[in-house]
């Protein structure tokens, strides 16, 4: 049975619209994704590059990110053909870990505690796919990587890309 890995922010947790709404806040912006294209948020206000990157350290961030929608139905479906396996680089941010690990265990009860993998360097990683929204992942990763589409990665090529869910399932169950 072949193996996918699969990153969890971005990829099946909406990190970017909390983010961005913490930021609108506190910045009293109305910065929209369509205007994140290419870049990322922090390179937006670099004197402030701290600050924003500081919102993912609180423990609680990531607990009540939103679901990408059709990633739990897709991950079932995907599940039945093949082993599959979270990947977080939590270890980036391991004020992360508890709140990830619930999210999960929350919306993805039909995956076992064995599925899960907080790492940092995912090029440790041994699965035939990896699907990730940033191709930095893919660098030394031994299988092949699958770059979901996310804002601040529109411009990158060079990469089979998924533009969301129903795009995963087409190339892995068609």
């Amino acid at each position: 049975m072949k193996r996918i890995a699969i990153d969890m922010d971005e990829v099946i947790a909406d990190l970017h619209k909390k983010h961005l709404n913490i930021f609108n806040d506190k910045y009293n912006e109305s910065l929209t994704p369509e205007d994140l294209q290419g870049t990322r948020l922090w390179k937006i206000r670099p004197h402030d590059a701290d600050d924003i990157l500081s919102y993912i350290d609180d423990p609680d961030f990531f607990r009540d990110l939103e679901v990408m929608e059709g990633s739990q139905e897709v991950i079932k479906e995907l599940s039945e053909s093949y082993e599959i396996y979270i990947t977080t680089a939590a270890m980036e941010h391991p004020t992360s870990f508890t709140a990830k690990y619930e999210w999960l265990k929350e919306h993805f009860p039909f995956l076992s505690d064995l599925q899960f993998v907080f790492c940092g360097n995912k090029s440790i990683i041994h699965a035939d796919y990896l699907i990730d929204d940033s191709p930095r992942h893919f660098k030394d990763f031994k299988g092949e990587g699958i770059l979901f589409s996310a804002p601040h990665n529109r411009y990158e090529s060079g990469y089979v890309r998924v533009e969301n869910w129903n795009e995963v399932r087409s190339f892995f169950l068609s």
